[in-house]
């Protein structure tokens, strides 16, 4: 076979690595950071059980976001470069976000009790500063990665809504994690972040047509309203959903602990599904196709060589850490 025959697919086909490599992080480590954001309002008894029921994962999580960066630098240098220049203060303040929160998770596991209140605050404001700098990143990038007042204050409102939805994603794993008065508290907590989350989406659904002409064109033309129609339709549908499925909520049983959680992934992939549309085959909104941005073949031809060794065994080792610490989380324990 001659492998120059893929060149002209390779572009599509990282760029397709790092969508999915964003999205399963944002999934992923979006709901131990929203157990994070949930600690401002945790009783002080139930942390180390939220702490207990993110443990095995939340490190491992963080892998897809290195993934998606390393994608980025490898496959797409030049927008690499346009992204973090334009982004380089909320990326600086995620990464401080992050060091935070991963210095306060095994600080807090040595503190005696005197000292861990303190952890507990690094770890909420780590968690904290990373969803909302995240927050603000998409807004950035929703607009193009204008820099002026109106994109600000736009990056502002994304932050706060991410951050909500971060909060009911996190609300959702503990729903399916616990049992007892957490359980029936972190229902209460997904009910109010699903409402800003909501609120989020809505906006940022509304924001990204008027983003471009292009955008709007490939939004409100005829047949495609018609064909991306049911995008927005389902993402209604499982809003309301999850909003009447969490009023039976807990169950005697346990039954549907997981549908939450389903919902709110389903919420997400139909949201990335949408921006992903908009901006294609945009790199960097307006500015760089992944076509221009796009490393040498020769390049990429090796890279994806070695991607197709690294992510199988990132999902095995995922998806074997999550069958073996599935269930229940139990009392906190460090020995």
């Amino acid at each position: 076979m001659d492998i120059s025959l893929l060149y002209p697919y390779l572009p599509v086909v990282f760029a397709a690595l790092m969508g999915i490599a964003i999205l399963v992080y944002v999934v992923l480590d979006g709901f131990d950071l929203g157990v994070g954001i949930l600690f401002a309002v945790a009783p002080a008894d139930d942390r180390d059980r939220m702490i207990a029921s993110i443990g095995p994962f939340w490190d491992a999580n963080e892998t897809w976001l290195v993934l998606a960066i390393g994608i980025l630098l490898v496959a797409f240098p030049i927008a690499h470069g346009q992204i973090l220049t334009a982004l380089y203060l909320p990326v600086a303040v995620m990464l401080i976000g992050l060091i935070a929160r991963g210095v306060a998770f095994e600080f807090r596991a040595k503190a005696n009790d005197d000292e861990k209140w303190l952890w507990n605050r690094v770890f909420f404001a780590g968690s904290l500063v990373t969803a909302l700098s995240q927050g603000y990143m998409l807004g950035a990038y929703v607009l193009g990665l204008r820099s002026d007042v109106i994109a600000v204050q736009f990056g502002l409102v994304v932050a706060l809504c991410l951050t909500a939805g971060y909060a009911a994603i996190g609300a959702a794993w503990l729903i399916y994690k616990t049992e007892g008065d957490l359980q029936k508290r972190a229902v209460g907590w997904m009910q109010r972040a699903l409402l800003l989350a909501l609120v989020g989406m809505i906006i940022i659904s509304l924001a990204t047509p008027f983003a471009s002409p292009r955008i709007f064109y490939r939004w409100f033309s005829v047949p495609e309203i018609l064909a991306l129609a049911p995008l927005p339709l389902m993402t209604g549908f499982l809003f309301a959903f999850l909003f009447w499925q969490l009023a039976f909520l807990p169950d005697r049983n346990d039954r549907f602990s997981l549908v939450p959680f389903i919902g709110m992934t389903g919420i997400m992939v139909l949201g990335f599904a949408g921006l992903a549309y908009s901006f294609y085959p945009y790199v960097v909104p307006e500015k760089t196709t992944i076509y221009e941005a796009a490393a040498a073949p020769e390049s990429l031809i090796i890279v994806l060589a070695g991607a197709l060794v690294v992510i199988p065994v990132i999902v095995a080792y995922s998806i074997f850490a999550y069958r073996v610490f599935g269930g229940k989380a139990t009392e906190l324990r460090y020995d």
